[in-house]
């Protein structure tokens, strides 16, 4: 094995978590490889394991009694330093590639259901918006978490944007799935959120302080980072031709973000080609790298999408110039150059194109 994990190093001879977990998967759950419509995908075997980790947690802060307050941070650092990020992108990943083979579809459900709720996803809502929603409206105008109509590297345009997906995002998603017809993501929806709530309140009752520790929180802060994610994902938007994957979202490369979670960072081909499996991102992005230059299409590295949202919230534009790839193709530019090409692409949508 040894062997193995020394060749999973990156070229910067630092060890890619992604390809050593991946390893370790294979040996260790090569029992579960004959349930999973991908092999590649035992890793989310493992990852699984591990999860029922912050369940057992998650359950014992409920039979806490008085420590549970002091406790919760505790659970909150455990959840967020070793498992969140890729949870998450665990469940992107199998809903677009179910895990399990469909004599074991039943096993598809532990993700959403069993393990969701104790990572800030409730039940049937990431599947519903992601991709019933989000997918098929493309950040365009009806896309009900697009960006088009904001200045994206205001602060204000985004605690405004985030404000009202936590207020109103549910019930705008109940509205889109209905006016669409879309009969099973409106029950899928209905029945996860609404299996949530009762579930919340009835555990209120019986200690109401791990409630809100171990679901509410999580579920508030989950939904604030995806937001920040959607907005540096879909910030630097051409909106004269933003329906274009390459022009309405971005691509991170070279990150421990993209090592750990799957190689998320590969946004642009991720709109482009869905189902995509993730170990296949970067040999398509150095395949296709004229393409991408060509479509002048926005690439940094070493940062990931939280790093390039908090970089358009403070302003660092020169960050941002030294982080950007330059591509065979694309036009080239100095420093001064690309921070006024990044600027152009944060300019709202006409109000027209947005009606």
């Amino acid at each position: 094995m040894s062997a193995e994990i020394g060749a999973a190093g990156n070229t910067a001879n630092n060890i890619d978590i992604q390809a050593v977990n991946a390893v370790l998967a294979k040996k260790s759950f090569a029992w579960a490889i004959p349930l999973l419509n991908d092999a590649r995908d035992v890793e989310f075997v493992r990852l699984m394991s591990g999860c029922l980790l912050v369940v057992a947690a998650g359950i014992g802060l409920f039979f806490a009694g008085e420590r549970t307050l002091w406790l919760a941070p505790v659970y909150w650092v455990m959840l967020g330093a070793l498992f969140l990020d890729r949870f998450i992108l665990m469940l992107h990943c199998t809903s677009h590639r179910p895990l399990f083979k469909h004599r074991y579809r039943a096993l598809n459900q532990i993700i959403p259901w069993v393990l969701g709720p104790f990572f800030g996803e409730t039940p049937e809502s990431y599947f519903t918006h992601h991709m019933g929603m989000h997918h098929p409206e493309n950040n365009l105008k009806t896309d009900l978490s697009t960006t088009l109509g904001y200045r994206r590297d205001r602060f204000s345009h985004w605690l405004h944007y985030l404000i009202t997906f936590q207020i109103t995002g549910l019930i705008t998603l109940f509205m889109y799935h209905w006016r669409k017809g879309n009969k099973k993501m409106f029950q899928r929806l209905l029945v996860g959120e609404g299996s949530w709530y009762l579930a919340v309140i009835a555990l209120c009752f019986f200690n109401w302080q791990a409630t809100l520790a171990v679901l509410v929180v999580p579920m508030l802060l989950v939904r604030t980072l995806m937001m920040a994610g959607n907005w540096a994902q879909h910030a630097f938007v051409d909106t004269a031709d933003p329906g274009n994957a390459y022009k309405n979202s971005i691509t991170c490369i070279n990150s421990r973000y993209n090592r750990r979670c799957f190689n998320d960072g590969y946004h642009i081909l991720h709109h482009i080609k869905a189902r995509t499996h993730f170990t296949e991102y970067p040999a398509e992005f150095e395949q296709n790298r004229a393409e991408y230059g060509r479509q002048d299409a926005v690439v940094f590295e070493g940062v990931d999408f939280f790093e390039v949202w908090l970089l358009l919230m403070v302003g660092a534009w020169g960050t941002l110039a030294k982080r950007f790839v330059r591509l065979p193709g694309a036009p080239q530019r100095t420093d001064e150059e690309v921070i006024a090409f990044l600027k152009s692409r944060m300019n709202p949508a006409p109000a027209e194109a947005l009606a």
